[in-house]
């Protein structure tokens, strides 16, 4: 007998409809499009909603909330079809048989506890590894995971999903965890994680941000400069409150949003100093916004903008540049380098970015590539 289908919709809500059901888009390769559905056959983005999955069994139709986050409501639809498979086979799907503990039911309670303490984007990033491991390991209890089921989980990711070497590492890293969280230790040696090459981070070069900046609108100038001059992530962008700007001594905040459900990195809370050239910028700003809204860069209906990669890559493509080499964490990596080629400490560059740790903030110490240097490097070998 065939297990039933598992079918992942998103309720969002349509002009002139309400909130109806939809379902959701994948890519040509299976991926899951985040905030993408199928209306009356033309695909719409709507971050509006949450997920469902459902499913038909002994003739009554299921239907159960999964979520706001796509990636872990499609991991969750995927261990659904699992356990419907299983109990079509005839497997049973215990939590728990003489001490041993089910795989499945095991990931599916770390991944509700790692709700309660972690944000969405890692809850995100475990449920993907854990949906991964699910898929390659055909043991059925935590237990009898031995060295060569993780051996095969990392060719697994390398050779069936695509896995960059960072991302094999990354999702081997998030599996240890797990198991670790299990009280399964000792099974492999640091020889057999995956291995990855830590790559130099890019960063933009004066030339080429030039160029982009000469084909900004005046907003979009402000929101790029506001990446560049401040290093700050991207949703530490998107929930900047006015109220976090302090135009009179030229600082810049992240705080909790409890409002708004969002905490900083590592709930860590920081200030960084921000240039006049911005301070003007946010002045002429200020004195134009919605006296109604508390976001810096809202979109209609006091919404916390969610598309300034999109915008960035737009902007790119008009100035005739290639829309690959701009991101915008880059503009991170050429706020913390540029910093440190003027000379400031590691300390401080540390606390601006909000790292945990200085090593993280060492990856930007690269070497300068000015002319100013080169000319030094001339000195040294002119008699």
């Amino acid at each position: 007998m065939d297990s039933p289908k598992v079918h992942l919709t998103k309720r969002v809500k349509l002009e002139g409809t309400g909130w109806t059901f939809c379902p959701v888009v994948y890519t040509a390769r299976g991926q899951l499009r985040p905030d993408v559905v199928m209306v009356e056959g033309v695909e719409q983005r709507h971050p509006e909603g949450r997920y469902y999955i459902d499913w038909r069994e002994n003739g009554t139709r299921h239907r159960l909330k999964v979520g706001k986050d796509g990636t872990e409501a499609d991991n969750r639809r995927q261990a659904k079809q699992k356990e419907l498979a299983a109990i079509a086979a005839g497997v049973p799907v215990l939590a728990q048989t003489d001490g041993k503990i089910s795989l499945t039911v095991a990931i599916a309670e770390y991944l509700e506890e790692t709700k309660l303490t972690k944000k969405p984007k890692t809850l995100s990033a475990y449920g993907t590894a854990l949906a991964y491991f699910a898929e390659s390991c055909r043991k059925q209890f935590v237990h009898d995971i031995e060295r060569k089921d993780l051996l095969k989980f990392a060719a697994f990711l390398r050779d069936e999903k695509n896995q960059s070497p960072r991302s094999c590492w990354n999702k081997f890293s998030n599996v240890m965890s797990f198991l670790k969280a299990q009280g399964v230790r000792g099974l492999i040696g640091k020889n057999d994680w995956p291995r990855f090459t830590e790559e130099e981070p890019e960063i933009y070069d004066k030339e080429e941000l030039a160029e982009m900046f000469a084909v900004c609108d005046e907003e979009e100038r402000l929101w790029f400069e506001f990446f560049l001059m401040t290093g700050m992530r991207e949703q530490e962008v998107m929930h900047i409150y006015w109220a976090d700007i302090n135009l009179s001594h030229a600082t810049v905040r992240v705080t909790h949003k409890p409002d708004r459900g969002w905490t900083p990195k590592a709930y860590k809370e920081r200030e960084i100093p921000i240039p006049e050239k911005l301070v003007k910028s946010l002045k002429a700003r200020k004195a134009k916004s919605d006296k109604t809204c508390g976001l810096v860069f809202p979109t209609s209906g006091c919404n916390v903008k969610m598309n300034f990669l999109d915008d960035l890559k737009a902007v790119a493509e008009r100035a005739e540049l290639n829309p690959e080499h701009f991101w915008l964490h880059k503009f991170r990596a050429t706020f913390a380098t540029w910093a440190l080629w003027k000379g400031v400490d590691l300390r401080t560059v540390q606390q601006w970015l909000g790292h945990s740790d200085m090593e993280s903030t060492l990856r930007y110490l690269k070497p300068s590539r000015s002319q100013a240097v080169r000319d030094k490097v001339n000195e040294i070998f002119t008699d």
